[in-house]
């Protein structure tokens, strides 16, 4: 698993890996974490907390930010040493679970990203480290909370559920088998 925590001008404050070695950690989930954590807070406001996971239907084709996944891209240096990117802006839109918002006193203070599991695992890891720090929206922890299209219905802010799914400790369901190939 990767970790990464960006303030709100969306400079890296923070990277942690899972494993003493972290070539032993995919290193596509560094990018992602940080990605995920930079998209939370770019598009959160203190009034409007919005996990990456809020965002998945937004951004399917016919749907009213289709395209915005392209609309700023990842900076690869910051891929160089996972501890010496402090203080870059990596950019990066990730549209799927893993990365909330963080808060100090009801105030936007940066995100958090989380990735090395299924998109549904990581939205449950960030959520969790969010609030074992005190640093949760207004309104509480499941503000901004997944919603997923076989538990919940459809809405705007559903997500696809991912295999072994579970939200808040209560197992949802798997992902559906494929399909129609």
């Amino acid at each position: 698993m990767w970790g990464a925590i960006v303030d709100r001008s969306g400079q890296i404050c923070s990277v942690a890996v899972s494993q003493n070695d972290s070539t032993q950690a995919w290193p596509g989930s560094q990018a992602i974490a940080k990605a995920k954590a930079y998209t939370a807070n770019a598009f959160s406001l203190d009034a409007l907390a919005l996990s990456t996971a809020r965002l998945y239907t937004f951004v399917q084709p016919g749907h009213s930010l289709y395209g915005l996944n392209h609309s700023n891209p990842f900076d690869p240096k910051s891929l160089s040493s996972p501890n010496t990117d402090k203080g870059q802006t990596v950019g990066g839109i990730i549209t799927f679970g893993g990365g909330v918002p963080l808060y100090d006193n009801g105030k936007i203070v940066g995100g958090l990203g989380i990735s090395g599991d299924t998109a549904c695992a990581d939205h449950e890891i960030a959520k969790r480290v969010r609030e074992l720090a005190n640093l949760e929206p207004p309104g509480g922890n499941l503000v901004d909370d997944i919603t997923y299209s076989g538990a919940d219905g459809a809405t705007p802010f559903t997500h696809p559920l991912c295999p072994n799914t579970f939200r808040n400790g209560t197992f949802i369901g798997n992902e559906a088998n494929a399909a129609g190939y």
